[in-house]
């Protein structure tokens, strides 16, 4: 059970029977895997079950935990990855640990069919939300006054966060961890992993689409990796194309076949990302960051700041370089 000097970064995860391991995986990989090569305080991650004891899982085998929903909703972040059925409710006493853990401050999270929990709890009504696209229009009509919205990868609602399917949990562990300590650990966490630190695009470029196997969305991953090493210079589509040896109206349909997004809109969010470390651990003028990254005015880099990121980049800076002061990758 978690200590008074660890409750604070505690995260709960609720397991039940028949879940799949995956998403409880991914929660743990993020927050429960120590990470001393940050020197700070890590999260401290307890698995929770309505009733403890042993919990089937997929694949015949069991989990066994002694917690459970007392210590489930206590945690400062509560995460529920999952649900046995998305057309009944949980239990009443999943709901209320739910309802009592975001009364007490908590920050409550779900992924994939999780959301139906929350729902149910009452935590998402008013609000907008989403899950995995499959369950998407069932979780608009069960819960009319959820605001769905089946295209992003997650939704961030402050106290109340939700994702899509399994793979987006991670993108919203990473996210949590960015806001927690800032982009450059979030990065570190993300190496670590082999992904991505921040997805471009939604959810809408897997409905129902196959993985690309040509061989020339090869050449668009080494276009893709010379622009992340060439961010401060001007670069175009032809400029890509040119760099995968193709013809920009070939490159535009590999692109798109290829990350589900244009080349312009996964350049700026590589932009925008690249200036969350400048911004977390350096002074550098805003002016000076926008040119440092490729945006031709600081009016440009602001724009798109804000749309990526729904804050202003002197609203970031505020907020999270004192946070990731302490990381030990500051200002690299």
């Amino acid at each position: 059970m978690p200590t008074p000097s660890t409750a604070a970064r505690t995260v709960s995860v609720l397991a039940y029977p028949g879940m799949s391991v995956f998403e409880t995986g991914i929660v743990t990989e993020v927050f429960g895997l120590p990470r001393p090569e940050f020197d700070r305080a890590w999260y401290d991650v307890v698995l929770c079950a309505p009733q403890p004891g042993p919990v089937p899982v997929l694949g015949g085998a069991s989990l066994h935990t002694p917690y459970g929903l007392d210590v489930f909703a206590r945690a400062s972040t509560v995460i529920v990855p999952g649900v046995p059925d998305v057309t009944a409710d949980p239990s009443p006493d999943v709901t209320e640990a739910l309802r009592s853990a975001h009364r007490r401050g908590a920050r409550v999270m779900s992924i994939c069919s999780g959301a139906f929990a929350l729902a149910a709890a009452g935590l998402l009504d008013g609000r907008r939300a989403t899950t995995h696209w499959r369950y998407a229009d069932l979780l608009r009509r069960r819960f009319p006054t959820v605001d769905v919205d089946p295209d992003v990868l997650y939704v961030d609602g402050g106290d109340v966060l939700t994702s899509a399917g399994s793979a987006a949990g991670l993108d919203l562990c990473l996210h949590v961890v960015r806001q927690d300590h800032g982009a450059a650990v979030a990065n570190a966490v993300a190496r670590r992993l082999v992904t991505q630190p921040h997805r471009d695009g939604g959810q809408a470029q897997f409905v129902e689409a196959p993985v690309s196997t040509v061989a020339d969305d090869d050449a668009v991953a080494r276009s893709m990796d010379w622009a992340v090493a060439h961010l401060d210079r001007p670069i175009t589509v032809e400029t890509l194309a040119h760099h995968a040896r193709m013809s920009p109206r070939t490159y535009l349909r590999h692109f798109a076949r290829a990350t589900g997004t244009s080349p312009i809109r996964w350049l700026i969010n590589q932009r925008v990302q690249a200036s969350l470390v400048l911004l977390e651990s350096t002074a550098v003028p805003i002016e000076q960051i926008a040119r440092a990254v490729g945006f031709e005015s600081p009016i440009t880099y602001r724009h798109h700041f804000g749309r990526a990121m729904r804050n202003s980049p002197a609203a970031y800076r505020r907020a999270f370089r004192a946070a990731d002061a302490q990381s030990p990758e500051s200002g690299q």
